[in-house]
């Protein structure tokens, strides 16, 4: 097969690779909401008990690895490199090597399966300010939102059976995404049906499903709420409702980071540490599923969008055009983003 790009681009959150690295890149997520470095000093402690290094890096590369190997034996050998938003390798720099090694045609894929402002649309933004930087002259086609695919649903499912082949007793199954402000959830998708929160409730259904879940043994509940406490953000905490289920004489709690590719920092800290411990607490049962990871299914289905995005237009189910993914999010709309897909 003929493929129209010249190299594959992963674009992501990043994450501090050593101690001396957190306060900068804690500077750089937050930059331009006035917190102040204490603050940013008492969240840093979470990346300091994994030795100062965030998970991020590693897994992402661990995906990249998985993808270039399904992907050759599609016959794809192009070049597949990571920019990050918020620590190195930056997206800027890694456009500028794209630049300098002669690609021109780029399918840029995020490692967020979810649509909404910042893990889509910001991305756009991250790569129009990009080219503005740089000057490159590379005309990019995005991947859109995945979550609803069936290989992501599938390595969900996959995860949950083995989750529950753990647990004890009848478990009340917690699908666990990272909480976002309403607003930003009201403006995540044209229409009411297709935001951010109406996203992980058709997921969540779909791999209850497939598992066989009854409709009363599972819910959904948010993690990594961050943010002043008068704006309000999708609820229920995690943490909160296992001390409600707790109260309510439920004793086991199964936990599916369905809202996240692979165990990064809101996975190892707020579920697997945080949320193991409220669970301790208040004396329940607990077991944290897989996330999607390398799975197979998920590994085969990013490669199968990858091979069908066709130039100038935007692949994956569903698409992600100018007008979702956030645009009614308050901060800027540069007109280069939604020329990106």
């Amino acid at each position: 097969m003929t493929f129209p790009y010249d190299a594959i681009l992963v674009v992501s959150y990043g994450g501090p690779r050593e101690p001396a690295d957190v306060l900068p890149f804690m500077r750089n997520a937050t930059r331009g909401r006035g917190i102040p470095d204490e603050r940013l000093m008492e969240v840093s402690e979470h990346y300091r008990l994994f030795g100062g290094a965030s998970p991020i890096n590693e897994r992402n590369a661990e995906l990249m690895d998985a993808l270039r190997g399904e992907l050759a034996a599609r016959g794809v050998t192009v070049p597949i490199v990571i920019g990050n938003r918020n620590w190195t390798p930056y997206v800027a720099d890694t456009v500028a090597g794209l630049e300098a090694s002669g690609a021109r045609r780029v399918l840029v894929l995020a490692t967020a399966a979810y649509a909404s402002y910042s893990g889509c649309r910001q991305y756009r933004e991250d790569l129009a300010a990009a080219l503005a930087e740089t000057g490159a002259a590379l005309e990019f086609t995005k991947i859109g939102p995945f979550a609803e695919t069936d290989g992501f649903v599938a390595a969900n499912a996959d995860a949950v059976r083995e989750a529950l082949a753990l647990a004890e007793g009848t478990p009340r199954v917690l699908f666990v995404t990272h909480s976002i402000p309403v607003a930003m959830d009201a403006a995540s998708g044209p229409g009411g049906d297709n935001t951010y929160a109406a996203q992980h409730r058709r997921v969540a259904a779909r791999v209850a499903d497939e598992v066989g879940l009854a409709g009363d043994a599972w819910e959904i509940a948010y993690c990594s709420r961050s943010g002043a406490p008068h704006i309000a953000w999708l609820e229920p905490d995690v943490n909160d409702r296992m001390e409600a289920l707790a109260a309510e004489g439920v004793s086991s709690v199964v936990a599916v980071p369905f809202g996240f590719i692979n165990d990064h920092m809101e996975v190892v800290y707020d579920l697997d540490t945080e949320g193991k411990q409220t669970a301790a607490d208040q004396g329940l049962s607990y077991v944290r599923a897989a996330t999607v990871g390398l799975h197979p299914a998920f590994v085969a289905m990013l490669a199968e969008a990858i091979v069908a995005a066709k130039p100038g237009e935007v692949g994956g189910r569903p698409t992600c055009g100018a007008d979702c993914c956030g645009s009614g999010h308050p901060g800027p709309r540069r007109p280069a983003a939604c020329a990106i897909g």
